[in-house]
C-alpha cells in the first residue's frame, strides 16, 4: 500500500476511502493460505500415520510368514537328522552284529586248531618220555652188568693201595694238626694284643674323662674366687672412696680441730697398705688364671693327642678283628677238612663195608636219561694214582671252590648294593636283598661271621657324603627298613627252649653254613623254599647278629642327624635376615601379617619354605618312614622356634611392633606349608613354635597398657616364664605409633616374682636351649611299617642274573 493512502496518528490510524475493502480482500487472502497449509500438513499427518501403520501390520505379516517358514525348515532338519542318525546306529548294529558272529567264529576254529595242535604236542611228548624211559632202562642195565664186572677187578687193586693211601694220610693229617696248632697260637696271641689293646682304650677313655672333670672343677673354683677377689676389691675400692671423702670433709675443718689430720693420715696409709695387698692379691690371681690356661691349652693338646691315639688304636683292633675272624674261618674250614679227611680214613679200612656201599651205586640223572659212566671214570685213574686218592683230592677241590663261590658271592651283594638300585612298590630294593640273603644263609643263627661286619663297612663308607642330602635319604631309608626287618626277625637265645636232639649240628662259621646249604638234599631244599615264602620268620639270633643290629641302630640315628643338622645349616644363615624386618621396607611395611605376604612376599622366609620343601621331596622320593620325616621337620621347627625366640630376647631392636607384623608374617607362611604338607609329614611341628608365636602376638597387640599380668600369663602368653615377659616387656618399643608398654604396676609384679624366684637357677634364665637327641625309638619305627608291605618288593635284578641268588625269586 502506498504511503499517500494512510497517515497514522497519534491513538489512530486513518485511512482513505476504498482501502478498508483492499484490507479485507488481502485478509481473506492471506486467511485462505494459512487454510490450504493447515489442511495440506493435516492430510500429510494422516497420510503418514496410515502409512506407518500399514508399514507395521506389513512387517509383522512378513515375521510371521518368516517364522512359520523357519520353523517347517527346522522340522525338516530336524527330521533329516533323526533319520540320518537312526540309520547310523542301524548301520552300526548291524555291523557290530556280523562282526561278533565273524569273531566267535574266528575263535571257535582258533580254539579247535589249537586244541589239535595241542593234542599232537601231547601225544609226541609222551611218545619221547617213553622212548627215553627205555633207553634210560637199557643203558642202566648195560652200564650196570659193565660196572659190577669192573668192579670185582678194581676191589683186588684197590686194596693193595689202601696201606699206602692211608700212610700218606696220616702224613698229611700230622701236618695239617701242626698247621692248625699254629693258627691256634696266633688266633691266642691276637686276641691277647685286642683285650690289651681294648683294656689301654678304656683306661684312656677313663683318664680323660677323669682329667676333664678335674679341670672342670678347678676352672669352677678358680672363676669362684676370682669373683670373690672382684667383690672384695669393690668392697675396699667403696671404703676406701669413702674415707677419702671423710678425709677431705675433716682436711676443710682443719683449724677447728687439731687432731684430726693425724687419724686421717694413719687411716690412708692403713687404706693405701690394703689396696697395695689387693693390687698384690689380683696380680698374683692373674698369673694363676695365665697359669691355669696355660695348663688347660697343655691339657686341650694332651687330650687330642691321646683321641688321636685312641682312634688309631681302634682302627688297629678293627683289623685285628677282621685278620681274627679270617683266622677262625680257615680254622674251622681246616678242621671241618680234617674231620672229612679222617671219616674218609676210618671208612676206608674194613672191605666189606666198602663192597656193601659199592653194591649201591649213586648214578644222578641227566637229560635224555644218560648216566654216568662210573667204569671209564674208574679206568683213568687206575693207570695213575688209586681211586681212593682221587675222592679225597675231589672233595678237598670241592670245598675250595665252594668257599671261593661262597667269597664271590658275598662280594657280589656288597657290590650290588652299594649302587643305587631304587625301590619297588615303595620301599628299598638294597634292605630286602640283603635280608633275604642273610636269612637264606643263616648268618643270622651264626656265632662267628664277618658278613656284618663288611655291610657295616659298607654302610659307613657310603655315607661319607654327608652334605648329599639325597643320598642320605636313600641310605636312611634302607637302613630303617633293613633295622625293621631285624627288628621283626631276631629273637633272644634260647626263647623257644632246647632244640630236637635229632638235628645234627650245623657250623659255626657263615660259609660252612653256605656249604651245607648248598649240599643240601632237594627235600630240605623245599622245606627251605616254602618256609621263604614268608617274608619275615622268627629266628633266634647269635651276639654277631644282635651286634649288627645295634650298629645298624646307631647308623639310622646317624643319618637322621645328618640330615636335620644338614637342613638346620641351610636356614640358620636365613633365620638371622627373618628375626628383623629389612630398613628399606620398614616404612612401606603393611599394618596385617596377610596382606603382606600377598603383597611384598619376604625371600628370607620364602628361602626357608623351599628349603623344606626341597628336603620333603627327598624324602618322599626316597620313601622315607613317615615318622623319620615328622620328626626331622619337628626337631626343625624347635630349632626354628629357639633361634627366633633367642634373638628377640638379644635384640632390642627386634623387639618391636612392625618387626612383630614382619616376623607374624613369615610365621604364617610357615602354618600355611605345614597346613599344605599335612599331619601325616609335618606331624605337631607348628606346636613347636608356641614361644615365638606367644612372644609375637604380645608385640603386635594394642593398648598394652590396659593389659594386667592375669591377662598376660592366662590368655597371651601362657607359655612364657616370668623372665622372658619381664625381659619383652623392658625391651618393647614402637616404631610406628609410639606407643607404650605394659604399665609400670605390671612392671612391678614381675619384679616381685622374679625376686621371689631368684634362688632356684632353672627359672633364671630366658634363654630356650635347643635339643639335638634323637626322637625316636626302634619300636616307634616297627609300630610305622608293616611286614605286608614287603612282600610284593622285587630283589634287585642284577643279582637275578647270577644263578647262586635264585633263591631270591621264592
Amino acid at each position: 500500500m502506498p504511503v499517500y493512502l494512510w497517515q497514522i496518528g497519534k491513538t489512530k490510524v486513518f485511512l482513505r476511502a476504498g482501502q478498508m475493502a483492499e484490507l479485507d480482500t488481502r485478509r481473506s487472502e492471506v486467511l485462505g493460505r494459512s487454510a490450504s497449509v493447515i489442511q495440506r500438513k493435516i492430510r500429510s499427518y494422516l497420510a503418514r500415520r496410515s502409512f506407518i501403520m500399514l508399514r507395521r501390520s506389513a512387517l509383522r505379516i512378513q515375521s510371521v510368514c518368516r517364522g512359520q517358514l523357519a520353523r517347517n525348515v527346522y522340522n525338516g532338519m530336524r527330521r533329516e537328522a533323526a533319520s540320518l542318525r537312526i540309520q547310523r546306529h542301524l548301520r552300526m548294529h548291524l555291523a557290530r552284529k556280523a562282526y561278533k558272529e565273524l569273531c566267535s567264529s574266528a575263535v571257535s576254529i582258533q580254539t579247535v586248531m589249537r586244541g589239535m595242535a595241542a593234542r599232537n604236542e601231547l601225544c609226541i611228548r609222551r611218545q619221547t618220555r617213553a622212548s627215553i624211559i627205555v633207553q634210560s632202562q637199557c643203558r642202566k642195565f648195560l652200564a650196570q652188568l659193565h660196572y659190577m664186572k669192573l668192579k670185582k677187578a678194581a676191589i683186588a687193586t684197590q686194596c693193595a693201595w689202601r696201606g699206602r693211601v692211608a700212610r700218606k694220610e696220616l702224613r698229611m693229617l700230622k701236618m695239617a694238626a701242626r698247621e692248625t696248632g699254629a693258627l691256634q697260637a696266633a688266633k691266642n696271641k691276637l686276641e691277647k694284643q685286642v683285650e690289651e689293646l681294648t683294656w689301654r682304650l678304656q683306661l684312656e677313655k677313663r683318664m680323660r674323662v677323669d682329667m676333664e672333670e678335674a679341670k672342670t672343677k678347678e676352672n669352677a673354683k678358680l672363676q669362684s674366687a676370682l669373683q670373690d677377689m672382684q667383690l672384695q676389691f669393690k668392697e675396699t675400692k667403696e671404703l676406701l672412696a669413702k674415707e677419702r671423702e671423710a678425709a677431705r670433709r675433716a682436711a676443710e675443718v682443719v683449724p677447728v680441730i687439731q687432731e684430726v689430720p693425724v687419724v686421717d693420715n694413719v687411716m690412708l696409709e692403713k687404706l693405701t697398705s690394703e689396696n697395695e695387698k689387693l693390687k698384690a692379691m689380683v696380680s698374683s690371681l692373674e698369673k694363676k688364671i695365665g697359669e691355669t690356661e696355660e695348663k688347660f691349652e697343655e691339657t686341650n693338646k694332651i687330650s687330642e693327642e691321646r683321641l688321636k691315639q685312641a682312634l688309631e688304636a681302634e682302627s688297629k683292633i678293627v683289623q685285628l678283628k677282621t685278620v681274627m675272624h679270617r683266622l677262625e674261618e680257615k680254622i674251622l674250614d681246616m678242621e671241618s677238612e680234617n674231620q672229612v679227611l679222617r671219616q674218609q680214613t676210618l671208612l676206608s679200612t674194613p672191605v666189606k663195608k666198602i663192597s656193601e656201599h659199592l653194591q649201591i651205586p649213586v648214578t644222578p640223572n641227566l637229560e635224555n636219561g644218560h648216566h654216568i659212566d662210573e667204569a671209564n671214570k674208574s679206568n683213568e685213574p687206575q693207570s695213575v694214582t688209586p681211586v681212593k686218592k682221587v675222592g679225597i683230592e675231589s672233595n678237598g677241590k670241592l670245598q675250595k671252590s665252594n668257599l671261593e663261590r661262597q667269597h664271590e658271592n658275598v662280594d657280589a651283594l656288597i657290590n650290588c648294593v652299594t649302587k643305587d638300585i631304587g625301590f619297588s612298590h615303595g620301599k628299598p630294593v638294597a634292605a630286602l636283598t640283603i635280608y633275604k640273603c642273610l636269612l637264606h644263609w643263616k648268618s643270622f643263627e651264626a656265632e662267628r661271621t664277618n658278613v656284618f661286619d663288611r655291610l657295616i663297612q659298607m654302610i659307613g663308607t657310603a655315607i661319607e657324603n654327608e652334605e648329599d642330602n639325597g643320598h642320605m635319604a636313600y641310605w636312611l631309608s634302607n637302613a630303617s627298613a633293613l633295622l625293621f626287618l631285624l627288628q621283626k626277625t631276631l629273637k633272644a637265645s634260647g626263647a623257644n627252649g632246647a632244640t630236637p636232639s635229632r638235628k645234627p649240628p650245623t657250623p659255626t662259621s657263615l660259609f660252612g653254613r653256605m656249604t651245607m646249604s648248598f649240599r643240601s638234599s632237594p627235600s630240605s631244599n623245599n622245606l627251605a623254599a616254602a618256609a621263604a615264602l614268608t617274608v619275615v620268620r622268627k629266628v633266634e639270633g647269635k651276639y654277631p647278629a644282635l651286634l649288627f643290629k645295634q650298629q645298624l641302630a646307631a647308623y639310622v640315628e646317624k643319618i637322621y642327624g645328618i640330615i636335620r643338622d644338614n637342613l638346620k645349616k641351610e636356614i640358620s644363615s636365613l633365620l638371622s635376615l627373618c628375626i628383623q624386618a629389612p630398613r628399606t621396607s620398614k616404612g612401606n611395611v603393611l599394618r596385617s601379617g596377610r596382606s603382606f605376604g600377598k603383597d611384598s612376599p619376604s625371600t628370607h622366609w620364602q628361602g626357608i619354605i623351599d628349603s623344606l620343601n626341597t628336603l620333603l621331596s627327598t624324602l618322599k622320593e626316597n620313601f622315607v618312614p613317615q615318622v623319620l620325616i615328622q620328626k626331622i621337620f619337628t626337631q626343625t621347627f624347635s630349632y626354628i622356634n629357639v633361634q627366633l625366640f633367642n634373638s628377640l630376647l638379644l635384640r632390642r631392636e627386634c623387639c618391636t611392633f612392625s618387626n612383630g607384623e614382619y616376623v607374624k608374617a613369615g610365621l604364617a607362611e610357615l602354618e600355611l606349608w605345614s597346613c599344605q604338607v599335612k599331619e601325616e609329614y609335618a606331624g605337631s611341628s607348628w606346636d613347636e613354635l608356641k614361644h615365638i608365636r606367644q612372644a609375637v602376638g604380645f608385640l603386635v597387640i594394642h593398648q598394652k597398657y590396659r593389659i594386667s599380668y592375669d591377662d598376660i600369663t592366662n590368655d597371651l602368653c601362657p607359655i612364657l616364664s616370668v623372665q622372658q615377659l619381664y625381659r619383652i616387656c623392658t625391651l618393647y618399643w614402637d616404631d610406628n605409633y609410639n606407643t607404650r608398654s605394659v604399665s609400670a604396676d605390671v612392671i612391678s609384679s614381675m619384679r616381685v616374682l622374679m625376686t621371689e624366684d631368684s634362688n632356684d637357677a632353672v627359672s633364671s634364665s630366658f634363654l630356650l636351649d635347643d635339643n639335638s637327641s634323637i626322637p625316636f625309638s626302634v619300636d616307634d619305627l616297627s609300630k610305622s611299617l608293616q611286614e605286608k608291605e614287603f612282600s610284593e618288593v622285587k630283589p634287585a635284578d642284577e643279582l637275578l642274573q647270577n644263578p647262586a641268588f635264585e633263591f631270591l625269586l621264592e
